[in-house]
């Protein structure tokens, strides 16, 4: 239920301020099998120009590996207060995460962009290791990860 308000608080910051409509989308990262720690994950998104619009989700509830999510860190300036939803497990190696959530139409075909920060213990961060276009054909269109995400597909 946490999961569920914060999810709600965030996405209704990045619905608000344009008053747009909202619609639902799924994020769904599916991660190789790299034989290492449970990976956490942060899901941001940034404008045009590439300036940071907002934090969406992080998985993985330990605070002192934030800033190994070192895009998604220098972006946000580490505050979690951002964040919608943060889970308290990072994702097992050769697992799958969905998380949907509401998004403001004004975000999609508008030049903004959706990334994937990825770090896993005693081994390298990932930064932006996805980084999507957010457009409506985009949509259901596998991105290939470059170190510990298979692949990563959002849904409208």
């Amino acid at each position: 239920m946490k999961s569920l308000v914060a999810a709600l608080g965030l996405t209704t910051a990045l619905v608000l301020p344009g008053m747009a409509l909202a619609r639902e989308v799924t994020l769904t990262t599916n991660l190789k099998n790299y034989g290492g720690d449970g990976a956490y994950l942060a899901y941001y998104v940034t404008a045009a120009d590439g300036t940071y619009a907002g934090s969406l989700w992080m998985a993985g509830g330990k605070a002192k590996y934030y800033e190994h999510l070192s895009g998604w860190y220098r972006a946000s300036g580490g505050n979690t207060a951002e964040i919608s939803g943060i889970t308290g497990a990072s994702v097992g190696a050769g697992r799958t995460l969905s998380v949907t959530l509401d998004l403001a139409d004004t975000l999609f075909d508008a030049g903004y962009e959706l990334h994937v920060d990825a770090a896993v213990e005693d081994m390298r961060d990932s930064p932006s290791e996805i980084v999507v276009p957010l457009t409506t054909n985009g949509a259901a269109k596998p991105v290939a990860g470059s170190r510990y995400i298979a692949d990563f597909t959002y849904g409208l």
